[in-house]
């Protein structure tokens, strides 16, 4: 009974029980590994958008060192508070991962690089810059939530802006998923079946992480509802294999998966804004639109329209030293246009 100074210290930050020190040392290791793993593959493959997942592979680590340091020394608010604030909003960075490789596959496995009017290279950034919105609601919540010697009524109000934010991030997940089934249609009109088979792997990959961070969500919805009173706070099982597993799963799913390996090369990556602007944004394809012909040289070097046949026919097999197709766009580079 007396044997836990996190429920014995009268000046203890943590809730009513006794936090198993063993469990956190254990997922510490095991986040530190697939945090060291994502950044090895992100210089393997070359893949610099790599280090948003790396970030929430690190946030998770250092959730449960900080979590190590509280149970050590159990009156100190500042570590409680650390982890508890990491351990709630690092999900939000592997959210963001998803968003931005499937903004990568919109531009890899389809002909106009598009989905619904969003080129590939905004997709992404709209949903990643909705994903910070609901950080920004949720990390304001947390931070209410998990102040030194605080009301009641805050704590209840800090925890109702935290759920909004996951409620906001949950609403964004689900029109995302309206969007990857979208794309999901037109790559398998424009894509060779090679191309499905390696699109549809990554992208199954994108589904089971969403689908995690989704049972994480409702999860800390339901644990919050009514406050700390509901009892699920002060049960760490709970949090073990309804978060932290789960997000360990997640993080795991992208080693063994790895958009560098799915979206290999250089050629592989978004068009630079210097790139784009030479070409014209209404002309850039994605990179199944290798076989079409949409800019032609004159004599002068100059970019001209493409061909009236090309554009009518796009198997037209009109490939000479003065055609580019977009999926030699650097080329311009040799070209001295870029």
């Amino acid at each position: 009974m007396g044997g836990c100074p996190a429920q014995t210290d009268p000046n203890t930050a943590w809730p009513g029980f006794c936090p198993n020190s063993g469990a956190a040392y254990l997922y510490a290791i095991l986040f530190g590994l697939t945090l060291t793993t994502h950044i090895v593959q992100s210089i393997i493959y070359r893949k610099g958008y790599s280090w948003v997942i790396a970030m929430g592979a690190l946030w998770q680590t250092a959730c449960y060192v900080f979590r190590i340091l509280s149970i050590e020394y159990v009156t100190n608010d500042t570590y409680y508070t650390v982890w508890f604030v990491l351990m709630l909003l690092a999900p939000l960075w592997i959210n963001a991962y998803v968003y931005m490789v499937l903004g990568r596959m919109v531009y890899n496995f389809t002909s106009s690089a598009k989905i619904l009017g969003f080129k590939a290279w905004r997709f992404g950034l709209y949903f990643v810059l909705l994903d910070i919105v609901a950080f920004v609601v949720q990390a304001v919540g947390a931070s209410m939530a998990s102040g030194n010697n605080i009301s009641q009524s805050q704590i209840f109000r800090g925890l109702h802006i935290y759920m909004g934010g996951v409620g906001l991030q949950q609403f964004f997940i689900c029109c995302f998923i309206g969007l990857a089934i979208r794309f999901q249609r037109q790559m398998k009109r424009d894509a060779p079946a090679t191309d499905q088979r390696r699109a549809l792997r990554m992208l199954y990959i994108l589904y089971a992480v969403l689908t995690l961070i989704t049972v994480r969500i409702i999860f800390r919805l339901v644990e919050y509802s009514k406050g700390y009173s509901s009892g699920i706070p002060v049960h760490e099982a709970y949090q073990y294999v309804l978060d932290s597993t789960l997000m360990l799963i997640a993080l795991v799913l992208f080693n063994i998966v790895h958009p560098g390996r799915i979206m290999p090369g250089k050629e592989s990556d978004f068009p630079s804004r210097k790139q784009r602007k030479v070409i014209g944004k209404k002309n850039v394809r994605g990179r199944m639109a290798d076989a079409l012909p949409v800019y032609e040289f004159n004599n002068n070097g100059h970019m001209v329209e493409p061909a009236a046949e090309a554009e009518r026919n796009p198997t037209y097999p009109k490939t000479d030293a003065t055609t580019v197709t977009y999926g030699y766009v650097r080329d311009l580079e040799d070209r001295g246009v870029v």
